[in-house]
């Protein structure tokens, strides 16, 4: 056990003397939390919210002199990380500091006034995952909102987009089609900051009419656009149960858009979730081998066994594909999941995956995608080709937009 904890001791010295890139709620603490002096204090934040030797946010502002922390937020997996996807999170008390924590993914999904009764400001600190689909860049425009209406300040903590600040892919979100994975009107990939985002939400007006509140961004030291995750020299904290590493941030934009699907396994509920794309009766190395000849820029495929534990398909021994990206900046991440469909459909002729789906996963494969004329377009020959246009349709000009709001 000793020489466990020497290590762990070790890793945390080395991810504090090569770090890069100091948070924002490290600069906080360097600025002596002057801009949280004498004020009442909200938090949104979750695991992830931490300083780089894993202390934190919510101890880190408890501690800090003349801050009165006197509310915490949920998004959603809870606060301390203790609810699996999809579950709404309860309401509780803080077994740590004892402050209240108000659930933000359950019956509420943005704080309501009473929440913000004897609030000064609102400060979010949350690791994203960089993609759209992802619950917490709803989390954060909703909160914004509301503390708008209620009057109240918002500050963002800053962190890094995992997946850099330059890859944009994806429709933005069709009007009338909006939903918590689904918000507001950008791309599924959107290579911003949560505190660029926050920026882009307000300048564009996507947060509507009088929900615009007065937001502080908090700046990283050291972050520069073309880093993924692992050139940062933090520390990952799963945002998620089934983002255990960092590297998980890059598959998930990948296969998660496949991944709604019942019919069909993505390696959750195994060693590698994100990573795979099997389904009964499969023929890995067929599928592996079709897919290798497409020669996807950055990306390569390897047959695979595997057992899920849990999840879809658990205890049933499933053959397909293991997902490799091998150049981040080169690989169509979202396109990846209309790939491995293709091939499938193209291996056995007629079997139509989508076609036997039930409504509400369809549902869900929709607003995940933003447009659901993408799904529908593609079900006609299951040809990505037939989808190109409408994928690519926004990225110019929302990569165009977005740089209005670029900090780094």
């Amino acid at each position: 056990m000793k020489h466990y904890a020497l290590t762990y001791l070790f890793l945390l010295t080395v991810f504090a003397t090569f770090a890069q890139v100091t948070p924002g709620v490290e600069v906080l603490e360097e600025m002596d939390f002057a801009p949280l002096k004498g004020k009442r204090v909200g938090l949104i934040t979750n695991p992830t919210g931490v300083d780089r030797t894993l202390r934190s946010t919510i101890d880190i502002l408890n501690d800090a002199p003349d801050v009165e922390l006197v509310a915490l937020f949920s998004p959603e997996h809870g606060i301390r990380g203790n609810f699996s996807a999809g579950n709404s999170v309860a309401d509780d008390v803080d077994p740590v500091t004892g402050i209240k924590i108000h659930s933000l993914h359950g019956r509420n999904l943005a704080p309501t006034p009473e929440m913000l009764r004897g609030i000064d400001v609102m400060v979010y600190d949350i690791q994203d995952v960089g993609a759209r689909s992802y619950t917490y860049v709803s989390t954060l425009g909703r909160s914004m909102a509301a503390c708008a209406r209620a009057g109240v300040e918002f500050m963002v903590l800053d962190r890094p987009d995992p997946l850099g600040g330059i890859k944009v892919e994806g429709p933005v979100v069709a009007q009338g089609e909006e939903s918590f994975v689904g918000q507001y009107p950008i791309p599924y990939l959107y290579a911003l900051t949560p505190g660029e985002l926050a920026k882009l939400l307000i300048g564009e007006g996507m947060l509507g009419s009088g929900n615009n509140p007065k937001l502080t961004v908090i700046e990283m030291d050291g972050w520069q656009r073309d880093m993924l995750f692992a050139d940062t020299g933090l520390p990952w904290v799963l945002p998620s149960p089934n983002i255990p590493t960092m590297e998980t941030a890059l598959y998930y934009p990948a296969t998660g858009i496949a991944g709604e699907l019942d019919g069909l396994s993505i390696g959750v509920g195994y060693t590698l979730p994100f990573h795979l794309f099997a389904v009964p009766g499969t023929d890995g190395i067929a599928l592996a081998g079709r897919l290798n000849a497409l020669q996807i820029p950055g990306v390569a495929f390897r047959p695979i066994t595997f057992k899920p534990g849990y999840s879809k398909h658990a205890g049933s021994t499933l053959s397909g594909v293991e997902v490799y990206i091998m150049d981040a900046e080169e690989a169509p991440l979202t396109l990846i999941s209309f790939y491995l469909l293709q091939e499938l459909e193209a291996l056995y002729p007629g079997k139509k995956l989508l076609a036997s789906e039930k409504a509400a996963r369809l549902s869900m494969m929709d607003k995940v995608i933003g447009d659901r004329r993408v799904r529908q377009q593609f079900s006609r020959r299951y040809k990505v080709d037939d989808i190109l246009l409408l994928w690519h349709k926004d990225t110019d000009k929302f990569t165009a937009t977005k740089q209005k709001y670029h900090l780094y």
